[in-house]
């Protein structure tokens, strides 16, 4: 495992990380298996864990306080999430602050947070949602600061909109932010283009989620895909997007090098790029944690192969089944 420094809070965390969401809201999560799963990523040098208030209504939180009991000696850093009041997901322009982060609000779910985990504070504390026009009430830095002076909160993030890296930039060159976490990834190669400048400029770190498109750049989807009911992936990969999602997946199997999978490749595409602090690929088996963390000692990808890459760029626009 390699690591990376995580912006100007200055901890080096690995740069491979563990994203905590399926453990608790997909349909076919077992409880044994996600905490066999963590502990192998622990042993292999996994530091960085991001879950969320909301991904089982705290379950996957106590989890990784599971996680934390069982390796004391370990060096985890924490990254939850306090869900937007409304639980819309995402948020749209014109909602109001006080109807999505009240500062009431936001305290109580981040000590619902810190009850959850059982850990003394959370490293990072982001916004599950944002929207850029909130930065002219500064009730929600507000609230995040007070936690912070207590030292139970160590880091103010965001995470953003899938599709809408544009509206985080101006919270990030604000100087409020520590952190913002973005969907990228083959297709979706859209934040380089004005969020990870800005990023880079004030030492804001960056979170890459989503990096193999909810499934799509596995390499295992085909056009008869199915999931169970209820299962979240049977809405994203609906009709309107799992046709043209396979067609863009085999035309990137066909430039894969000799020996390299798909997801490697994916994987190795973001860490190729220095903007980026760490991934959080969701890793609910073994298996995932040994290939994903393997992708770490393999390094970037070539210059020409980057090149080759860029013209796989898939722009989207934010529509009712990409929440």
């Amino acid at each position: 495992m390699n690591y990376r420094r995580f912006g100007r809070q200055g901890q080096e965390v690995s740069e491979i990380g563990y994203g905590m969401w399926g453990m608790a809201d997909w349909s076919d999560s077992d409880d044994a298996e996600s905490i066999r799963s963590m502990s192998r990523a622990v042993a292999l040098g996994c530091t960085f864990f991001d879950t969320a208030l909301a991904y089982g209504d705290g379950h996957s939180e106590r989890l990784l306080g599971k996680l934390a009991a069982l390796h004391p000696e370990a060096p985890l850093y924490a990254a939850s999430k306090v869900p937007p009041k409304n639980r819309q997901w995402p948020s749209r322009r014109g909602y109001a602050l006080e109807d999505v982060f009240p500062p009431d609000y936001v305290k109580e779910s981040i000590e619902k947070s810190l009850e959850n985990t059982g850990l003394p504070h959370i490293d990072l504390m982001q916004l599950h949602v944002w929207e850029d026009d909130w930065l002219d009430d500064d009730r929600w830095i507000a609230a995040l600061e007070d936690f912070r002076r207590q030292g139970l909160v160590r880091g103010v993030g965001i995470s953003l909109n899938r599709w809408e890296p544009w509206n985080g930039v101006k919270a990030v060159r604000s100087g409020l932010v520590d952190a913002v976490q973005v969907i990228y990834n083959l297709f979706d190669q859209a934040p380089e283009d004005e969020l990870f400048p800005a990023c880079t400029e004030m030492d804001v770190a960056v979170i890459a989620r989503v990096p193999f498109d909810e499934g799509g750049l596995t390499g295992n989807l085909t056009l008869d895909a199915t999931w169970p009911e209820g299962d979240w992936r049977n809405i994203y990969f609906g009709p309107e997007n799992l046709a043209e999602t396979v067609r863009r997946a085999d035309a990137l199997k066909k430039i894969a090098p000799e020996g390299m999978s798909l997801p490697e490749m994916a994987l190795r595409f973001v860490l190729s790029n220095d903007a980026v602090s760490t991934i959080i690929p969701g890793m609910r088996k073994l298996r995932h944690v040994e290939a994903n963390i393997g992708a770490s000692d393999q390094g970037g990808l070539d210059a020409d192969l980057l090149e080759a890459l860029r013209a796989h760029r898939w722009d989207r626009e934010p529509t009712e089944w990409s929440h």
